[in-house]
């Protein structure tokens, strides 16, 4: 049928070949008086896309198509929609709805709303699964839909409503600034936006990486030093150093959790983004008792922190690593791979979706 009635994406069919994209309709959620239909022209590929279709996080429905980190140019605006209109460029993350009147949503943490809604592979109420950015179309809520500024080309943008915001968000209410010491762990999709942003913040900053190979993209991207992982007793001469240690890796499973805490000033903060498909390891609980340090953990943003992080992005021109591939079935295998192996630097994001889609 077409739009509106449908939209087209790259959909993995099922988890066992989640290297397969087939291109096929599917049907949107109803549209509501608050929604926003984009025409997508980019989305970036994200760690969660793997490890959700290839089945590391456990089931998803199938089938699915992912992406969320999308950008593209709203063609059609519910009527209560006060914040986009049509013709602007705009961009979705890693969530799409919630329920915006419980007390987390009303104190700006919608991020953490119990009834919230994935951008994919979640149900709305009337039993349809979210889709995500590797199609045509998306369908969003205005809250959940954000302007891009002018400033930031759309290969670029893209990869920060997710990732931007993941590692963004937590330095914000962590209070990363001018005077603290800040440690990226793992430099990949993530780290380099904790690099960028924790730079562009004002804090002094550091990268610790189990690859050497990494130290010259980590200083270029504001690291004032870089320590290797690698090294045996590597944490010993940066004991009671950080204020606040942000974990982007996905290997958190292998690693030396107290070692890394031991490099923590005193009431410093462990903090994970990195999700990594096992359980974390055990440790004594004494490793807190060290330096008074504490760990924690955040879920991407809330909508006024996205505003700001892209206003920041305007303001200090940050440049991502950013690596783009055509979306095709080919493309998206291609790009979800790389990602699986660890073989692009950073990110990727997917363009050239006028050319994949002629006729929308």
């Amino acid at each position: 049928m077409g739009y509106p009635d449908t939209f087209e994406g790259f959909m993995v069919l099922n988890q066992k070949e989640w290297e397969k994209f087939k291109r096929q309709e599917f049907k949107p959620k109803q549209f509501e008086n608050r929604d926003i239909d984009i025409q997508i022209d980019a989305c970036g590929v994200c760690g969660s896309d793997v490890h959700t279709i290839d089945g590391g996080w456990g089931d998803a429905p199938m089938p699915l198509c992912v992406g969320h980190e999308v950008i593209g140019k709203a063609i059609k605006v519910g009527d209560k929609v006060t914040t986009v209109k049509v013709g602007d460029r705009v961009g979705v993350g890693a969530q799409i709805k919630a329920c915006l009147e419980c007390k987390n949503c009303k104190s700006d943490n919608e991020n953490y709303c119990p009834h919230q809604i994935d951008t994919y592979g979640a149900p709305y109420p009337d039993g349809t699964i979210s889709q995500g950015g590797f199609s045509s179309h998306i369908r969003a809520h205005e809250y959940f839909t954000f302007k891009i500024p002018n400033a930031i080309p759309s290969h670029e943008a893209a990869p920060m409503l997710c990732a931007g915001i993941t590692t963004y968000s937590p330095m914000l209410r962590a209070g990363v600034g001018p005077g603290k010491k800040v440690a990226i762990v793992g430099i990949g999709g993530l780290g380099h936006f904790g690099l960028l942003w924790a730079s562009a913040m004002g804090a002094e900053v550091y990268a610790i990486s189990h690859s050497p190979d990494k130290e010259e993209d980590a200083r270029a991207l504001g690291a004032k030093e870089f320590i290797s992982s690698k090294e045996q007793d590597w944490h010993k001469p940066w004991a009671f150093t950080f204020n606040f240690m942000l974990n982007t890796a996905d290997a958190t499973d292998k690693f030396d959790l107290p070692a890394y805490m031991s490099t923590l000033a005193v009431n410093g903060e462990m903090h994970h983004v990195g999700l990594p498909d096992n359980k974390m390891p055990p440790f004594a609980a004494q490793a807190f008792t060290f330096n008074g340090c504490k760990m924690g953990g955040s879920h991407i943003g809330s909508r006024p922190e996205m505003i700001k992080m892209l206003d920041l992005a305007a303001e200090k021109k940050i440049k991502p690593m950013i690596e783009t591939i055509p979306i095709s079935e080919t493309g998206c295998r291609d790009a979800t791979t790389n990602v699986k192996h660890n073989n692009v630097r950073f990110r990727h994001t997917l363009v050239d979706y006028d050319k994949a889609f002629p006729n929308r």
